[in-house]
């Protein structure tokens, strides 16, 4: 740690007290990543900071290694060249541009589920319920419960209660569809990862799987479609690919702006 630029060393140390304090007080019943992570607009959870917090929260030890070790590895090597000022406004603005991009395409996604929401109330029946259920909450629903009560439905179809019940179930995981906090400090680390392709275009990196050499370039380049085929085929995962993409995208127009400034960019 002694030999750790102080930006990168300062983000460490915080992002691993914040894991710490969100699990010590987890365990009395306080969930830190209620106020500190990052929810969608449409969330009653929702708060402007959190744009900038939830960059610190993380969701468990594993996510905050990989995420510090290359924040270490990369972000390092960029403190150094750039000095810890513009680093650091370079960390948050991608960063918060990964969250950006993210909640614009929630917002995407989401907008599409609460029109077939609206469409499917104008025609509730059991089987339209339940092809809307799987169709876009169908990781979410046990199935045998969704079974259970579209049996119990189709038996009396016209049963207000069921009707009212199915109703307020189509609400209830739109609202938790935009209850599902964002965490972790990946979109910067993407930024930090394409600043480092872009400064040390030819440095050797060596891969894990497979134990490989490659370029930082070649890998940067890689490791960006790869993030973006993710996100465009696997709609509603857990990993939030498109904030990845997000971090790369306004890292690089960043770049490109400080490029045009000077004959050097940092």
């Amino acid at each position: 740690m002694r030999n750790l630029p102080p930006a990168v060393k300062n983000l460490i140390i915080i992002n691993a007290v914040l894991l710490l304090l969100t699990t010590v007080l987890e365990r009395t019943g306080f969930d830190l990543v209620r106020y500190l992570g990052l929810f969608y607009p449409g969330s009653d959870l929702f708060r402007p900071y959190q744009l900038a917090t939830h960059m610190f929260m993380h969701g468990g030890l594993m996510h905050l290694f990989f995420n510090m070790y290359a924040l270490w590895i990369f972000g390092s090597a960029l403190e150094q060249v750039w000095g810890s000022k513009r680093f650091l406004f370079y960390y948050f603005v991608t960063g918060m541009g990964a969250a950006a991009l993210h909640i614009f395409v929630s917002w995407i996604e989401i907008s599409h589920v609460q029109s077939a929401a609206k469409a499917l109330m104008n025609t509730l029946t059991p089987e339209a319920f339940e092809e809307f259920a799987v169709k876009y909450f169908g990781k979410n629903i046990n199935p045998d419960t969704l079974d259970s009560f579209v049996s119990r439905w189709s038996a009396t179809p016209e049963n207000p209660v069921l009707l009212a019940q199915a109703e307020q179930t189509v609400v209830s995981l739109i609202n938790g569809m935009m209850s599902i906090p964002t965490v972790g400090a990946s979109g910067a680390v993407f930024g930090v990862l394409l600043a480092f392709g872009m400064l040390f275009p030819n440095t050797q990196l060596m891969l894990i799987f497979p134990p490989i050499p490659v370029k930082a370039k070649y890998f940067v380049i890689g490791y960006g479609v790869l993030e973006l085929a993710l996100g465009l085929n696997n709609p509603g995962s857990n990993v939030a690919h498109f904030a990845h993409v997000g971090g790369m995208i306004f890292g690089f127009l960043l770049i490109k702006y400080w490029q045009k400034k000077s004959q050097h960019f940092y």
